[in-house]
């Protein structure tokens, strides 16, 4: 009797080993806030670390004005886009970083005024969380995906490729930046007198030259305040395609049909730039990566507060099947 107890007892103890297994795998894996020393102060990120065996690892670099890690920003933006990706990558069995700007949330630190920067700064930050992505989880390399202005930082970043496995465009502008504000200004505000004005403000940038506040039409005197010229005119002198013309690594271009703030257009020019970019257009899919099946404006809207809404079904499907694609896989092992 006392033998079949002790056998039991053994037996009752790996049962409930194997229980306590199940359970930790069948929850989520945890996320971590990393920060990392940088020129002027420190970066911070959140990672999510794909379980099991070493996994392909994502930098999600995010888009503009003073947005978060997780996509959302104090102006209103409440969509979760990269705290979605990032579990939805991570159920795909891949890791990813998350990253908040220099000079803003946990990388606030890193300089005094947000606003005093320029798309290189941004690139340089993605090569430092690249070589530290590197030491921490050893990849070969690390993916970049950019959403939005991120694409076009992604795109300067990867001129320098040493550690880029390729880039994961997404909601990227296909024209520079100058032309693609002049066409939502048109769209917000057809008076041809403003329009000119506005136009004015733009040539001014585009060419280097700053632009007194007193001269700025009202409805953008908070979009191109003095403050943030230098950046735009940083932002301004870039061509997308240009860029990703001169890119040799995989890439994959990812357009929702249901974008107010970039086109078809943009993600077909791109396309044209780089022949051999896969292109993956996506139905009722809008700017923030949320299904919209109306044409009301407001309702694509709604989705930027909602930050219960998933995303839209295909989007993370198209990302993981395209970082662990063959031939993606075989030209990320070259880098």
């Amino acid at each position: 009797m006392l033998r079949r107890f002790k056998l039991s007892g053994v037996l009752a103890a790996l049962l409930a080993l194997v229980a306590t297994a199940a359970t930790l795998a069948a929850q989520p894996p945890a996320e971590r806030a990393l920060q990392v020393p940088a020129a002027h102060g420190r970066l911070g990120g959140v990672l999510l670390q794909a379980a099991g065996a070493p996994a392909p690892v994502v930098l999600i670099i995010p888009g503009s004005g003073p947005t978060d890690h997780d996509g959302n920003n104090l102006r209103g933006l409440r969509a979760d886009t990269y705290r979605l990706l990032a579990a939805g990558l991570a159920a795909a069995g891949i890791s990813s970083l998350r990253i908040d700007k220099r000079g803003l949330y946990s990388s606030a630190s890193a300089l005094a005024d947000a606003d005093a920067v320029t798309i290189p700064d941004y690139a340089a930050d993605v090569h430092t969380w690249v070589r530290v992505l590197q030491r921490r989880l050893q990849p070969r390399c690390v993916w970049l995906l950019g959403h939005s202005e991120g694409a076009l930082v992604a795109l300067v970043a990867a001129q320098q490729p040493a550690g880029i496995c390729g880039l994961v465009l997404a909601s990227a502008a296909g024209r520079p930046l100058g032309e693609v504000l002049r066409a939502q200004l048109r769209r917000q505000a057809p008076n041809a007198q403003l329009s000119h004005a506005q136009n004015a403000c733009i040539d001014a940038l585009e060419a280097g030259q700053h632009v007194a506040a007193a001269s700025l039409p009202k409805p953008l005197v908070a979009l191109l305040r003095p403050p943030l010229q230098g950046f735009l005119i940083s932002a301004f002198s870039y061509d997308p395609a240009q860029l990703l013309h001169a890119y040799r690594g995989p890439v994959l271009i990812l357009q929702g049909e249901r974008d107010l703030q970039v086109e078809e257009a943009d993600a077909r020019r791109l396309a044209q730039a780089a022949p051999l970019a896969q292109l993956a257009l996506l139905p009722d899919v809008n700017h923030v990566l949320k299904s919209v099946s109306s044409t009301e404006r407001s309702a694509n809207l709604a989705t930027y507060t909602a930050a219960n809404v998933p995303l839209a079904p295909g989007v993370v499907s198209a990302i993981a099947d395209f970082i662990r694609a063959p031939h993606a896989a075989a030209a990320a092992q070259l880098r």
